[in-house]
């Protein structure tokens, strides 16, 4: 299998590097899961799209990995390939959004590409020395400007939808197409950006504000971010979504699950709604304490948690 995958990235131009049988557990937040068959890491949208047709023409799984966050790949492993387009990395100052021709942003709003191997930290860094406002609140959720477009990511009110003008896709037939935003329906964790799509980029539109009180809301975000959740401990960010009118955390908490522990996962006691890897954790013990947590909070409240994080590969 190993060979065959090899002869993949050789049928056309791929520029870029292929790593097989590489552990999930190493690619995670989590750090947990078993091995995907194929890592590569094209450098181009050419590199891209040339994987995407040949492994759709030799029926081989292909999904996006992104930063590896708000994910847990089961113990054994991912069959096919995983793409990481960390070379994606690209943000551009558009025109103003009164479409003036020139790239002036001295007042009103601006407009800036960005492509979606882009580290959140990284565009609300870059979009704090230019002086743009609108993602500060975001500051300290880890992973990609890709993986955040696609589900919405969001923190204390704001979320990625407020931003987006349009998103550029790559489709399983190697062609491209633009999204506007009232094309993508966003909504709570989710939009309808098919998951059988990738996303290249992503044009947004932020406020001109001075870097002295973006960096203010910035550092008051972090800080009440490192207070209330376990900021440096490998998790994968929140577990499960926040039900209509209710906080996931909070209803963990108030079923009595704070501290509950399954071999090496355990609820944090600082956030209830981050599960921690204390070490040697699998993603069987993660996905058995989530349903046990889920039952707990449906005795006590009534109300199904349903999962925010992605699950994918198979059984170990």
């Amino acid at each position: 299998m190993d060979k065959e995958l090899k002869e993949i990235f050789d049928k056309r131009y791929f520029k870029g590097e292929v790593r097989l049988d590489q552990p999930m557990s190493f690619y995670t937040s989590l750090r947990i899961g078993g091995p995907v068959k194929a890592l590569a890491f094209p450098e181009d949208v050419e590199s891209l799209r040339n994987i995407i047709i040949e492994s759709r023409e030799e029926n081989i799984p292909l999904f996006v990995l992104g930063a590896g966050t708000n994910l847990l790949v089961r113990d054994g492993g991912v069959d096919g390939i995983a793409v990481c387009l960390k070379a994606f990395k690209k943000i551009d100052l558009i025109q103003n959004m009164n479409n003036t021709p020139e790239p002036a942003f001295d007042t009103g709003d601006a407009g800036l590409f960005v492509e979606s191997g882009v580290l959140l930290n990284a565009l609300i860094n870059f979009a704090r020395k230019s002086g743009y406002s609108g993602i500060e609140a975001l500051a300290g959720i880890p992973g990609t400007f890709g993986g955040a477009v696609f589900m919405n990511a969001g923190s204390f009110g704001s979320e990625i939808r407020d931003i987006i003008i349009s998103v550029t896709v790559m489709n399983m037939d190697g062609s491209i197409q633009i999204l506007k935003k009232d094309e993508l329906n966003f909504s709570y964790r989710s939009s309808n950006i098919p998951g059988d799509v990738i996303i290249l980029s992503a044009d947004i539109t932020l406020k001109k504000d001075t870097g002295e009180s973006i960096s203010k809301r910035i550092n008051d975000y972090l800080e009440r971010r490192k207070s209330s959740q376990p900021i440096g401990t490998p998790s994968a960010g929140c577990v499960f979504k926040n039900p209509d009118g209710a906080f996931a955390g909070r209803l963990i908490e108030e079923a009595g699950c704070k501290g509950m522990r399954n071999g090496d996962v355990e609820v944090s006691s600082l956030h209830a709604n981050y599960f921690i890897n204390k070490g040697g954790a699998t993603s069987r013990d993660f996905i058995e304490l989530m349903e046990s947590v889920r039952a707990k909070v449906k005795a006590s409240s009534g109300i199904t948690l349903e999962p925010e994080i992605k699950i994918i590969g198979k059984d170990g």
